[in-house]
């Protein structure tokens, strides 16, 4: 600020007051004030104004599984809007589905002062925020819930979505249905799995558990799956893919045979529906979850201190014709 003051001729209070936008600045003065900013590169430090002020820091932290997947990009990109809209930025970071990794980047945001933190858990154990959070610090779980705390979480019913996949696939014939899964150890493949068998047993079809595979999987992990599911007298005739990236490794196995099962993947991806055949898919809005996390983050942040809310959203099946008839 100094070296802006020297360059217009001016004070460094007359700096600070076109920096902060505040009155009483002559236009002229101020228009030399912003060429001597513009010539310096002359940036404000905002953290350190905000430490001065003991204000927010005007941002949130975010914890992704990986920031690189689709679902989690929507995510992000729902809850930077809502995020935009109350004044703040996103700090993200993602887990790689290692706990380790999630409570690092958890505790290095807060250590940053984030004003909230969005998390979405690999593990179990989240203890370590209750200091953060006794201290005022919200904190929202969001698509899975946390072990060992409670706080506000956002999910989606996996459940009924793979029920759901489940009811479509025998109402169209098939009594043969596999199922590829994430890790049981992860929230969500859990709880697709439960839908799944609890589909069948609605449907009045038996459960084979050699139809079923849980990950975490490789490319070449889920074409050996299907090579049994698909083999012997009995094969399946239809498939329910877990997540989105199952769904596309499945696609990549089945790529070239001469006829796919009929296919129902969980969460859409894009191109799904210009393939041929197109992809059938339980669909959760990616961005509906992370604006409901942000919003309720930002409720928090607003004074709100109602007790914890377990928010569950509906998922729906998009039905493409990929080998359901």
């Amino acid at each position: 600020m100094s070296d802006v003051a020297r360059l217009a001729g001016v004070s460094i209070k007359t700096v600070s007051r076109v920096v902060n936008d505040e009155p009483g600045v002559h236009p002229d003065t101020a228009e030399r004030v912003l060429a001597a900013i513009a010539r310096l590169g002359f940036r404000r430090n905002i953290g350190a104004l905000n430490l001065r002020r003991g204000s927010s820091t005007g941002t949130i932290g975010l914890v992704l599984e990986d920031v690189a997947n689709p679902f989690y990009s929507g995510l992000t990109r729902a809850a930077e809007e809502v995020a935009r809209r109350f004044g703040r930025q996103v700090l993200t970071g993602s887990s790689d589905e290692d706990p380790d990794r999630e409570r690092e980047l958890s505790l290095e945001f807060c250590a940053r002062r984030v004003d909230g933190l969005i998390v979405v858990p690999a593990g179990q154990q989240h203890a370590h925020l209750m200091p953060e959070i006794a201290s005022g610090t919200p904190v929202v779980f969001v698509d899975r819930p946390p072990g060992d705390v409670v706080v506000d979480t956002v999910l989606v019913d996996n459940v009924a979505g793979a029920a759901g996949a489940v009811a479509h696939l025998a109402r169209h014939g098939h009594r043969r249905i596999a199922f590829l899964g994430d890790a049981p150890a992860i929230f969500t493949a859990a709880e697709r799995l439960r839908g799944f068998r609890e589909g069948l047993a609605t449907a009045g079809l038996h459960h084979d558990e050699r139809l079923v595979a849980m990950g975490p999987h490789t490319t070449s992990g889920v074409a050996d799956a299907l090579r049994g599911m698909l083999a012997g007298p009995a094969p399946a005739t239809a498939l329910i893919t877990g997540n989105n990236r199952i769904t596309v490794a499945a696609l990549r196995a089945l790529a070239g045979a001469r006829a796919r099962p009929a296919l129902v993947g969980f969460d859409d991806f894009e191109l799904a529906d210009l393939l041929d055949p197109p992809v059938s898919v339980v669909a959760s809005d990616p961005g509906v979850l992370g604006r409901a996390a942000a919003e309720l983050l930002f409720a928090r942040l607003d004074g709100d201190d109602s007790p914890p809310r377990r928010i569950v959203l509906p998922v729906r099946l998009v039905p493409r014709g990929s080998g359901e008839v």
